[in-house]
């Protein structure tokens, strides 16, 4: 994998994880079988939906709040669970669950925010394979605005790994688009503190 150049955090990036027949076998497979879900988030004192469809799967007893949203498990589905394993032994990182965001077309999107939620301990690892359409990754850094904003296009079967102290320092999204996109199913890996569910 290649480092890439940013202050205040790692940044690791294998644009070539998957090969191609394999990242599309992968994306027609989790868009026909994944249990799909549009939640709805309080923004601005308003209930809205937002702007893509997720599901959040990993091991047992496990819960992932954000924006008033609180996630539990599903079981892991196959090839998810292989893909965790690959990943694992390429990066020496475990993850024990995993945030999926399928982006339909160019109008969803994810707006700016850090993965730093309590639950994902205090210097989160984030392991994003991408599949599908490629789509525009942009950062910010958060406090001092004189670093200029970074910017990836994550193609079909990309690995991207966020570490360290990035998350303190940085933010990132993927912005809406007017262009005419096809879909795209993002699987964020990360290790989450396992709640007192019973």
């Amino acid at each position: 994998m290649k480092q890439l150049p940013i202050t205040q955090g790692e940044l690791l990036y294998d644009p070539e994880f998957l090969l191609p027949t394999d990242a599309e076998q992968l994306y027609n497979t989790l868009e026909q079988q994944l249990n799909w879900r549009q939640d709805s988030i309080r923004m601005f004192g308003r209930i809205v939906k937002i702007p893509r469809l997720q599901c959040f799967q990993g091991e047992p007893n496990i819960s992932y709040l954000y924006s008033g949203l609180s996630l539990y498990t599903t079981p892991w589905h196959p090839a998810i669970e292989q893909l965790k394993r690959q990943i694992e032994t390429i990066s020496g990182y475990q993850f024990n669950s995993v945030l999926i965001n399928f982006y339909r077309d160019g109008k969803d999107s994810m707006g700016w925010h850090s993965d730093d939620e309590p639950e994902l301990g205090p210097e989160p690892v984030i392991a994003s394979i991408s599949l599908g359409q490629p789509r525009r990754f942009l950062l910010r850094h958060r406090f001092d605005k004189s670093i200029p904003p970074q910017e990836l296009l994550l193609n079909s079967g990309s690995l991207l790994i966020m570490a360290g102290q990035l998350q303190h320092y940085w933010h990132h999204s993927v912005p809406k688009t007017s262009r005419q996109m096809a879909g795209r199913i993002n699987l964020t890996f990360r290790q989450t503190q396992q709640s007192e569910m019973e």
